[in-house]
């Protein structure tokens, strides 16, 4: 796991200790970013279920103005500390260890507006509709902001849900990576 591109262009990233974290492969991290690349410049990332801070991290590398790196587990907070500082990316990083959910909560409350936010859950748990409502609650999403959910093929997930619009899914082998919208309510 490494930076692709950026500032930060080839650092090794380090993955949390003693879990069964997933980290987006390289593969999936590099058409992921080819599809936002637009999007990217001075724009304001949030990446929910962060684990190693692989997507948020690649983000700053590529210019934006700042992430926010969200993981309940310590040794992912850890990690993602550990690969901002190594990868000099930390100045424009705000790392909170708390629940998904109270984050969301915290940042909706400080109106911070995300051009980009990044949900990588769990595979067998139950996160993507309830996390996509509760963005929707708070309006952490910026009006022209994209979400970016990677889930296992296997997922239904979502085509509308509130306001939000799936207008595209990749496949790459067992995993997908759906990219959602704002759209008028439906």
């Amino acid at each position: 796991m490494r930076v692709i591109s950026g500032k930060a262009r080839g650092q090794a990233l380090k993955a949390p200790e003693g879990l069964n974290t997933r980290p987006t492969t390289d593969r999936v991290k590099e058409s992921i970013f080819n599809i936002i690349q637009s999007r990217i410049y001075d724009s304001v990332v949030v990446d929910l279920f962060s684990g190693s801070g692989n997507l948020g991290i690649e983000s700053l590398s590529r210019n934006a103005s700042k992430a926010y790196f969200i993981d309940h587990n310590k040794n992912s907070i850890a990690s993602i500390k550990e690969n901002l500082i190594k990868t000099k990316l930390n100045n424009n990083a705000i790392v909170m260890h708390m629940e998904v959910s109270s984050a969301i909560e915290q940042l909706g409350k400080e109106n911070v507006k995300a051009k980009l936010i990044f949900l990588d859950p769990p595979y067998s748990k139950e996160f993507v509709e309830p996390t996509l409502k509760q963005i929707i609650t708070v309006e952490l999403l910026d009006s022209d902001g994209i979400i970016i959910v990677e889930h296992k093929k296997s997922d239904n997930v979502p085509e509308y849900i509130c306001n939000l619009y799936n207008y595209r899914t990749n496949h790459y082998g067992d995993v997908a990576v759906s990219f959602y919208e704002l759209r008028e309510e439906l």
